[in-house]
């Protein structure tokens, strides 16, 4: 039982909610780990928005309803916010694709009916009758009508060079990335330099409000280098005010 006056009561929560996903066959061993990572980066951030990431928000909210999307969807975005995910999926009318490192076909249908369960109508990656060029692993393996032929893909908790070789095959690849140096950050079109289950309610109720013309202007302005360069000017100036 976390105590709801807890200082970090929001973090504990979600390692729940991952230590359950564990547990139930959606979350892998090495999702664990990773996420330990990226709690690291958001002590930096001080486990806020920052401007930039809302900037950045903005920006894929603009993409998501530019192109014709898909979401990508691992097993640690499925156990942090599956009913974030369905909404903004709902409200962009992109498809959600299961597509894992660890690949299992057990786990793959796992994390579709924790989908379903939460509102999704429709989830792909089941088929796999498709793969990225170039991609050895698991990640390489996704649906021909989904992420296969997408322009633009939204891609939470991602793999750098998942993200570098999508990118590679013309599309406009969206991440949601705690650390602004990763090769994931690096090489998307736009990152997100947020935590997830702040980032995907934001991206969303941008979307919602959002007219083209307007997501033209925004996604037009955005410069997604000069974006994780102020990212990285907040983090240094609060380690330095943590120092002084």
């Amino acid at each position: 039982m976390i105590p709801g006056d807890h200082p970090r009561a929001e973090s504990l929560a979600r390692r729940e909610l991952l230590v359950r996903g564990w547990r139930e066959g959606i979350v892998s061993t090495q999702g664990l780990v990773a996420h330990g990572r990226g709690e690291t980066f958001d002590y930096l951030l001080g486990e806020e928005s920052t401007p930039p990431a809302q900037e950045a928000e903005m920006a894929a909210a603009a993409a998501l309803l530019l192109g014709d999307p898909v979401v990508s969807v691992n097993g640690n975005a499925a156990a942090l916010a599956p009913g974030e995910l369905v909404e903004l999926s709902g409200t962009f009318g992109a498809p959600l694709e299961v597509n894992l490192f660890h690949r299992s076909e057990e786990r793959i249908e796992r994390i579709a009916d924790h989908l379903r369960e939460n509102g999704a109508r429709e989830v792909l990656g089941l088929d796999g009758d498709a793969e990225i060029p170039g991609l050895s692993h698991g990640r390489g393996i996704v649906d021909g009508e989904g992420i296969y032929s997408a322009d633009t893909v939204l891609v939470p908790l991602e793999d750098g060079d998942r993200t570098r070789a999508l990118v590679d095959m013309g599309k406009t690849v969206l991440a949601i990335d705690l650390n602004p140096m990763s090769r994931t950050s690096v090489a998307a079109s736009v990152a997100v330099v947020d935590e997830l289950t702040r980032a995907v309610p934001k991206v969303t109720n941008h979307g919602k409000g959002m007219k083209r013309r307007e997501a033209r202007r925004v996604l037009g302005e955005f410069d997604s280098a000069e974006n994780r360069a102020e990212v990285l000017r907040h983090m240094r100036r609060r380690l330095g005010e943590l120092a002084d």
